[in-house]
């Protein structure tokens, strides 16, 4: 049996290209170090790997039956796109009036490594939409799938590795860059949420149309 039949290179390359620009893993270090900045290095490690098992498992879990639970749900990526808009606009809007002090408050009460670092910042709708689309690609080819499997965790290991390392960036910026970082991390956020919710509304248009 040739490799080419088992392993499907184009489709993991054009996967893992495609999910590592959506996922944007050095565009989720400052908003993990806006969150868990200043909490001791096993905590951060602690929360980076389970923000990436968390992505890791919704990504999977869409892979397999993504178009099946949508279907049934009556749900469209446009309507998942609005609600992960408006889920990282409360997240935004919390770290931009925040004292400095509130989000790691918070953090104490809710898992920031579940929500919004593991969904739906890391698997969001983009990512969700995307992996669905390259399954449908693969299209029943057993080579395809390995490689989009592969491609799925190759994206979460590079994602793992930023956030594992960003403390490499507090020993630079130290306090004082980490609440600056934090209000940056929100104004970022709110520009993802606001894009999603208008995506969300084109898709509603047009869908309409």
């Amino acid at each position: 049996m040739a490799f080419a039949d088992v392993f499907d290179a184009k489709l993991f390359m054009s996967a893992t290209i495609t999910l590592i620009v959506i996922m944007d893993p050095p565009g989720t270090v400052p908003v993990f170090l806006s969150l868990v900045g200043r909490k001791p290095m096993a905590t951060r490690a602690r929360a980076a790997r389970q923000a990436v098992l968390v992505s890791l498992l919704v990504i999977s879990l869409f892979a397999v039956a993504g178009q099946a639970i949508l279907a049934y749900l009556g749900i469209g990526i446009p309507a998942l796109q609005g609600a992960g808009g408006l889920l990282l606009l409360l997240i935004a809007l919390q770290l931009l009036t925040s004292n400095g002090h509130e989000p790691e408050a918070a953090a104490e009460d809710v898992n920031v490594a579940l929500v919004p670092l593991g969904t739906p910042l890391l698997a969001g709708p983009g990512a969700i939409a995307a992996t669905i689309v390259f399954v449908r690609q693969a299209d029943g080819h057993v080579g395809a799938y390995i490689a989009l499997a592969l491609a799925i965790v190759t994206t979460h290991f590079v994602i793992y590795l930023c956030m594992r390392y960003s403390g490499l960036v507090i020993r630079l910026i130290k306090e004082s860059g980490i609440t600056l970082l934090a209000k940056v991390a929100g104004l970022l956020l709110a520009a993802i949420a606001v894009e999603l919710v208008a995506n969300s509304v084109r898709g509603f248009i047009s869908g309409a149309g």
